[in-house]
């Protein structure tokens, strides 16, 4: 006696097909249950039915026709869909935050919520990516064990101990209170205060350099009018380059074939006018980020203010020429 024969058995195997994206055809079905088409069409109806019932209760589940492809499938209101569910994964891939191995399990975890015909058109658009595809390099173990570690700290708001290397490739070890994670520019990074001589300053780490974490139970405690704004700093600091803590306002002359391109780069710039095809703008950052972007935009930039940022750019650029001198 097959198990499908049984209703019940038969019903829950249907719907664990549907939420799994599938399309469910009677006549196939009925032929691969070893059933009547009427048993199958009931079993739908039936379905349909407790969803409708439960309305409330199921997401905004509802069981389609779909006349295209002559089968039932389950329609998920307010559910991420196939295309946004693409969208994501190429995101992801370009990310390069993560191992190979973990990269393919998180997309196959993704494309699990598609239809198996949106499957097999998302695997061909990514499979020549993930075949060529090079994350970046990491010391530590695991990035995703990282991040869900320390989220767990920062939630708790428990002080931590980490191992890291530095840029030089030092190590340190330093007792820090962590208060975001962000990514930027292939990396997640640990945004958290550090404390030297009474006073915490910020500080940011690569999460794929550290390599050890210890956590204390020390508590720490950010007043409301203190919170770190993880947003702004993203804003306004460029590849988390370190550098000056205090906001800067930087003006600059760009004359290049995309100043869209520029304003997306740098989120809260403006162009303050325009003179001809010279675009001024102005913008307000952290860190000397800032100064390498500026630089990979060679001749297009010219920066005007302030002074001291200006005498920056200009020994940077003394420096870059020295090295091509006797070539």
């Amino acid at each position: 006696m097959s198990k499908y024969t049984d209703k019940r058995n038969r019903e829950f195997v249907i719907f664990q097909r549907l939420l799994q994206g599938e399309f469910i055809s009677v006549r196939k079905l009925a032929e691969e249950y070893d059933v009547s088409s009427k048993s199958i069409s009931r079993d739908i109806c039936e379905l349909k039915n407790r969803l409708s019932d439960n309305w409330e209760h199921m997401a905004g589940l509802e069981i389609q026709y779909s006349y295209q492809e002559k089968a039932y499938y389950l329609e998920l209101d307010h559910f991420i869909s196939s295309k946004e569910l693409t969208a994501l994964v190429k995101i992801l891939i370009a990310s390069r935050s993560l191992g190979k191995d973990q990269m393919q399990s998180v997309i196959h975890k993704l494309e699990s919520f598609m239809s198996a015909k949106d499957r097999q058109l998302v695997h061909a658009l990514i499979e020549k990516e993930m075949y060529h595809y090079i994350p970046v390099g990491a010391d530590c173990e695991n990035v995703m064990d990282n991040i869900w570690s320390i989220s767990q700290s920062i939630r708790e708001q428990k002080e931590i101990s980490i191992e890291y290397y530095k840029m030089d490739r030092s190590k340190i070890f330093r007792r820090v209170k962590p208060l975001s994670i962000v990514f930027s520019e292939y990396y997640f990074y640990l945004i958290a205060a550090h404390t030297l001589n009474d006073k915490d300053l910020i500080r940011f780490y690569r999460m794929d350099r550290i390599i050890r974490i210890e956590k204390h139970r020390a508590n720490f405690h950010i007043k409301y009018g203190e919170r770190f704004d993880e947003g702004e700093l993203k804003n306004r600091i460029q590849y988390m380059w370190p550098g000056q803590e205090t906001k800067r306002t930087i003006t600059f002359e760009f004359q290049g074939p995309s100043v869209q391109a520029v304003l997306d780069r740098l989120p809260g710039a403006e162009v303050i006018r325009q003179e001809d095809e010279k675009y001024i703008i102005q913008v307000n950052v952290y860190g000397d980020g800032i100064k390498m972007f500026l630089l990979s935009q060679g001749a297009w930039v010219k920066v005007l203010e302030p002074p001291s940022f200006v005498e920056e750019m200009r020994q940077e650029i003394i420096a870059m020429n020295h090295h091509y001198k006797n070539q």
